[in-house]
């Protein structure tokens, strides 16, 4: 009884373990997010608003 419930801690403290390193894996893949959602709203913002309003169908 008593290797049962060591290994019933062992195996709580591995899920523990397990969930938080998923945790941390996922924080990580939203804050590189963030940073690609930001740098491509940096870019639009800098582009010429004035771009593309005019097009000249002549030729």
């Amino acid at each position: 009884m008593d290797m049962a419930i060591a290994a019933l801690s062992v195996d709580m403290n591995m899920a523990k373990t397990q969930q938080e390193l998923g945790l941390s894996v996922l924080r990580m893949a939203m804050s590189t997010d963030n940073a690609a959602v930001e740098e491509a709203l940096e870019l639009v913002e800098s582009l010429d608003p004035a771009i593309g309003n005019n097009l000249d169908v002549t030729a």
